[in-house]
């Protein structure tokens, strides 16, 4: 029924875009150029275009988590501040992609930097296709630019961690040994609000066979945390066992490389010229703010499309 209901779904969007490009074909030949009218078509007609790629793109999604929600974790690495601006740079990049693309977003753990920016984050990311657009994004992401944070104003080179993992659907039964568990409390460093703060509401939970540690701070309930960690928990276990049983431990790990030189998946300068590149699939754009902006349907369609 769930397969049923997917199909049909995609049946029903490809009708629907087969009506709008009839539509459009049929208005902008009743105007002109230099018509009002025929430049707010031109617009509609580059959003059929978006729409259209994006439908083509689902066609691509295959995997099991592919359809799933999922957890992003974003981590500086060398550079110092000018690491932990990039790192805060790039959650604000993916927080605005996935508003343009329908996502709700909600950041469950957030670590600032001593002087400025983060030192890492979790966010939690809620819609369909969001783990198999964003899986596309996991790897390195290198920053080179003009540090704000130097007094001789000289170029520097940062970078920053990306990796996403599938939410676990009710479907999966995940079990826990509550003595596998060590739960810490503490006070949330972030940006809470007073109650916040004040109080020991944060939760961290480590699974000690594995060593995974999940942390939330997002709501004032410290039970509410302990819920989101253990979800969260349930996520990464899940991953884990499929790694395990596909054998595809090697490749995961490749991807959670060490955040420094030589590692990276791609490169965003600002100067001495405005480039980002994708060192996967050479995609490449000069228009760098768009980029930052949240503009990154162009870098996952090459992905996806190259493999």
């Amino acid at each position: 029924m769930t397969e049923r209901k997917s199909l049909e779904q995609d049946l029903n969007l490809w009708e629907s875009l087969e009506r709008r490009l009839d539509d459009l074909t049929e208005l902008l030949s009743l105007y002109n150029p230099e018509d009002a009218e025929y430049k707010i078509l031109l617009a509609e007609a580059r959003q059929f275009d978006k729409d259209l790629a994006r439908f083509e793109l689902k066609q691509v999604l295959s995997e099991p988590d592919d359809e799933a929600g999922c957890y992003i974790e974003i981590h500086s690495g060398a550079g110092g501040t000018e690491a932990c601006d990039w790192a805060e740079i790039l959650l604000r990049m993916y927080l605005r992609w996935c508003e343009q693309s329908g996502y709700q977003t909600s950041i469950l753990e957030i670590t600032p930097g001593d002087e400025a920016g983060i030192k890492s984050v979790t966010v939690q990311v809620d819609g369909e296709y969001a783990y198999g657009y964003l899986k596309c994004e996991i790897g390195i992401h290198r920053l080179v630019r003009l540090s704000p944070f130097d007094s001789a104003h000289k170029r520097h080179t940062s970078f920053a961690s990306f990796f996403a993992y599938p939410q676990v659907g009710e479907e999966d039964t995940i079990e826990i040994d509550e003595n596998d568990l060590r739960i810490d409390t503490y006070r949330s460093s972030g940006h809470g609000g007073q109650h916040v703060n004040k109080t020991d509401s944060a939760v961290r939970v480590t699974h000690i066979p594995t060593g995974i540690v999940v942390q939330c701070q997002s709501e004032r309930s410290q039970h509410k945390n302990k819920s989101r960690a253990m979800q969260m928990l349930k996520a990464r276990l899940k991953q884990k066992r499929e790694e395990e049983l596909a054998e595809e431990q090697a490749e995961i790990e490749s991807q959670k490389k060490k955040i420094e030189w030589g590692s990276q998946i791609r490169s965003y300068v600002l100067h001495p010229y405005n480039m980002v590149k994708d060192l996967r699939t050479d995609y490449e754009t000069s228009n760098t703010k768009a980029v930052l902006d949240g503009d990154l349907d162009g870098f996952i369609r090459a992905y996806l499309l190259s493999g």
